[in-house]
């Protein structure tokens, strides 16, 4: 199998754990906000990152290179920032937006190498 054809099959199983682990941040602090349920909000964040560090498992166990499967899991902060606005109702500065945009601009770099 080529190499980019490789990359492809493992770029699903990379976004879902980046976005597992990026749920599980949202699960944990929504258990620790006042008025919240605790006990299944922190449930459902172990369980995210509990199934997004299996699927990095499975990443690792793949025939890829460390050095581009870690860098896109920059994408993980991505997710985090659209979901603390999204969800949360954070408000995200310009400056933070422009960094998220240099961070997916890295993503894409490391992903098409």
């Amino acid at each position: 199998m080529s190499s980019k054809m490789a990359k492809m099959r493992i770029l699903p199983l990379l976004l879902s754990s980046s976005l597992l682990a990026a749920l599980g941040q949202l699960a944990f602090k929504l258990a620790l906000t006042p008025g919240n349920p605790m006990l299944p909000m922190f449930v459902l964040g172990v369980a995210g990152y509990g199934i997004g560090t299996v699927l990095w498992f499975m990443v690792l166990s793949r025939d890829t290179h460390l050095s581009w499967a870690y860098g896109m899991g920059g994408s993980g902060y991505i997710f985090t920032v659209i979901l603390a606005a999204l969800v949360l109702n954070e408000n995200v500065p310009l400056v933070r937006w422009i960094g998220v945009a240099t961070i997916f601009i890295g993503v894409v770099v490391v992903g098409s190498s």
